[in-house]
């Protein structure tokens, strides 16, 4: 975890000096570092950087709803990402000495909101789509150069959105959703009776397909969006079902490199209860557990990966960010809220600001 003094060698010396004397305050009493998009009290958009007593210790202004954020020690930057159809991304300073600076999607592109720095913190991948081609791409830019834009390989898919890195520091592994957008028709999905998700393994070095793995054909409408990675390597997912409203399909699983993919069966109640929509998917710092979130049935879930079952299921209005806290989640949500979850013993807090779908704990 990023803890205050990781956080401060990594942003550098002139860091605490850069700041103002109650953002001092505050990083002197967290430990823990925690980034999000939000909406402002005003109804603008923007990020902050929130200690883990609740403490707002930066924020950064958004010309538009954000979505994801990453950030890099190496790079020493971080990055919100524009919501899907979304045309920017904001790269910021941590440290604020300098101006942050927005990157707009080449021609024929948009965001999907996610993205991360290479392990040495040279390069930042983004999820995009060729949306005339329906093609899903990951765009790479240069961090060392102005974050130019020097490339793009395939994801083999339309729609992608999520993306980790694989523990080998080589292999990406990409959500694709199987939904086709296009910006003239902002978040309209267009091919719902088409759609084909998958899970695919990619080496970032070349764009080479390393694996690509897909559910059942029947399972066709359920759009794979949101990933996290146990302690074992596997890749947990969360799923958004487009079918027929009166369907209930299962809506988490797994995959792995070795080519296996597979649901688990959520208890009945329990999977009613998502109303067909997993918005966020984290694992615990120990990677024994993961969590999965469902604003749209202000449901959170705590899984345990190798029993395969929920060990906790708790209640958060418009409830989606997740991110491990020292033990077990912290759970931001819609409505302005942070609150623990599954062994966290975190008080619950309120802001003046709404979170976005997604929170990061600052590794």
């Amino acid at each position: 975890m990023w803890q205050r003094r990781a956080f401060l060698k990594s942003a550098g010396a002139g860091f605490a000096a850069g700041l103002l004397p109650r953002q001092v305050q505050a990083l002197e009493r967290n430990e823990l570092v925690f980034a999000s998009a939000v909406q402002t009290a005003g109804g603008g958009y923007g990020a902050v950087l929130l200690g883990e007593r609740g403490d707002v210790i930066a924020t950064i202004d958004l010309p538009d709803r954000g979505h994801d954020i990453t950030i890099s020690r190496e790079a020493g930057r971080g990055v919100v990402f524009a919501r899907q159809p979304g045309t920017f991304a904001l790269v910021f300073d941590p440290a604020g000495r300098e101006a942050p600076v927005t990157l707009t999607s080449v021609e024929g592109r948009h965001f999907f909101g996610h993205g991360l720095f290479s392990p040495d913190g040279r390069l930042l991948y983004a999820t995009e789509s060729d949306f005339e081609a329906a093609r899903g791409v990951v765009g790479i830019y240069d961090a060392t150069d102005g974050y130019r834009r020097i490339g793009e390989f395939s994801t083999y898919g339309t729609g992608p959105h999520e993306m980790l890195l694989m523990p080998d520091g080589v292999t990406l592994v990409v959500a694709n959703g199987g939904i086709e957008t296009h910006p003239d028709f902002g978040r309209a999905e267009l091919n719902i009776e088409t759609m084909d998700p998958s899970v695919v393994f990619i080496d970032r070095r070349d764009g080479a397909l390393v694996g690509q793995l897909r559910l059942d054909a029947g399972l066709h409408q359920l759009s794979i969006r949101h990933m996290a990675i146990d302690g074992r390597g596997r890749v947990w997912f969360g799923c958004q079902y487009k079918g027929a409203s009166g369907d209930s399909p299962q809506l988490v699983g797994h995959a792995t490199m070795d080519g296996e993919i597979s649901l688990i069966d959520l208890p009945p109640g329990t999977l009613v209860d998502l109303r067909n929509y997993v918005g966020s998917v984290a694992a615990s710092a120990d990677g024994a557990m993961v969590a999965v979130s469902s604003p749209e049935g202000d449901l959170l879930v705590a899984i345990d990966v190798e029993g395969r079952r929920p060990v906790l299921v708790e209640t958060l209005r418009n409830g989606c960010g997740l991110a491990a806290d020292g033990r077990g989640f912290v759970a931001t949500s819609g409505e302005g809220e942070m609150v623990g979850l599954a062994g966290s013993e975190r008080a619950p807090q309120r802001f003046d600001f709404l979170f976005d779908n997604h929170v990061l704990r600052v590794d």
